[in-house]
């Protein structure tokens, strides 16, 4: 199968193309990409600019989309830049795949996403689920890790200060508020673009962590 990662770089994204270019099931994956990536008979690496994606390229009709595409307010330096990542980017590829004839797609979102939150970040999650799911995937899944477990390049502040406390209260905390390690999330989002269900689906986080 043709898979189209989007996010290649990031904590998931990594992970998500090591098992993606390590399966058997998958044929040839196509990263679109602003950073280079390393050499692999299956990896098709596709440098782009998000703000101008290319309209008709054959990259567009794949067996599923992956899209780990995200970023933080803090990083993106405004509310409108990190909306610009975190919804206008992955619901931009969702309209032009579906168009190409793309069947699925699989989003990494986040726990506690809404479309009528009053948490900005959540809100903004929650409308990208809701305007992707209006596209007409035959198979979208929505996978909501919690807090992400893993080693990021770039340093986040919130991450960095609660991660050691989940990790230490695992044992007495809800499922839903555990860590979601990375390998995790990206094994879920694998088997979701190999093995589609109709519909919409949501893999909460209490399904993600790691337990």
């Amino acid at each position: 199968m043709r898979l189209l990662l989007v996010g290649s770089s990031g904590l998931v994204g990594r992970e998500v193309l090591k098992l993606a270019l390590a399966s058997p099931a998958v044929g040839r994956v196509t990263a679109l990409t602003r950073k280079p990536l390393g050499e692999h008979a299956k990896l098709q690496a596709e440098f782009v600019d998000f703000d101008r994606l290319p309209e008709d390229a054959p990259w567009w009709k794949a067996d599923a989309v992956l899209c780990t595409l995200g970023t933080t307010i803090r990083t993106a330096g405004s509310k409108q830049a990190f909306r610009r990542v975190d919804y206008d980017y992955p619901l931009e590829v969702g309209r032009r795949a579906r168009q190409a004839g793309t069947p699925t797609y699989v989003l990494n979102s986040a726990f506690g996403a809404d479309p009528f939150s009053h948490i900005f970040y959540n809100r903004t999650k929650g409308e990208l689920e809701r305007d992707l799911a209006a596209l007409g995937f035959p198979s979208l899944t929505l996978v909501r890790p919690g807090m992400i477990g893993g080693a990021r390049e770039e340093f986040r502040l919130v991450e960095r200060l609660w991660l050691p406390v989940l990790g230490a209260l695992a044992p007495v905390l809800p499922t839903a508020w555990r860590i979601s390690p990375a390998p995790v999330i990206a094994r879920a989002m694998i088997e979701s673009a190999i093995y589609p269900a109709h519909g919409v689906n949501v893999i909460s986080s209490d399904q993600l962590s790691g337990t």
